[in-house]
């Protein structure tokens, strides 16, 4: 069979495009969508590393405050009771007569040594020259006592005089 020159390029030119068509389809393309696939992969990988590093900082955070907290805790008078703490304090700062109630609640928290101790507290018929004092060493006595919610209603003997109930907590070991 004898081809004529021009139908020699065609047949020529007709398998350069077959040999690109394949080597692009077959070669190049998965080349170059694995080459894609592997770049969103390490975007991903990135994200979740750094995602990762910031979990890592933040758990190192939460157990450094609880072994500050266990060191405090440890710390504190032996016999320490939040419901003693709160009696004797009121005393000090004398509103002791205005302690309507305390309701104290211990709770043992899953996965931890500590347990939580709470205690409810209603005052009556104080105004806010005796309360401030009383919160203010709550929140600052050393002992890892919080107010945990604190409800006001303005009522009692006279003008300015206020019913109080606090939510005190506390862990223990």
């Amino acid at each position: 069979m004898k081809l004529s020159k021009r139908e020699k390029y065609a047949v020529s030119a007709a398998v350069l495009c077959l040999v690109g068509f394949v080597l692009i389809r077959f070669v190049v393309s998965p080349f170059m969508e694995k080459r894609e696939r592997l770049g969103r992969t390490v975007q991903t990988k990135t994200g979740e590393l750094d995602e990762m590093i910031a979990l890592k900082a933040e758990h190192d955070e939460m157990k450094q405050k609880a072994e500050s907290s266990k060191v405090r805790i440890a710390d504190r008078p032996p016999g320490f009771t939040l419901f003693s703490f709160l009696e004797k304090l009121a005393g000090k700062v004398n509103i002791k007569e205005s302690i309507k109630h305390m309701k104290p609640s211990k709770a043992n928290l899953k996965g931890s040594p500590f347990k939580l101790s709470q205690v409810e507290m209603k005052l009556q018929n104080v105004n806010l020259k005796e309360l401030t004092p009383y919160l203010h060493k709550i929140e600052t006595s050393g002992n890892s006592v919080f107010i945990k919610r604190i409800s006001i209603v303005k009522k009692g003997k006279g003008e300015g005089f206020i019913d109080v109930v606090l939510q005190v907590e506390t862990f223990e070991m």
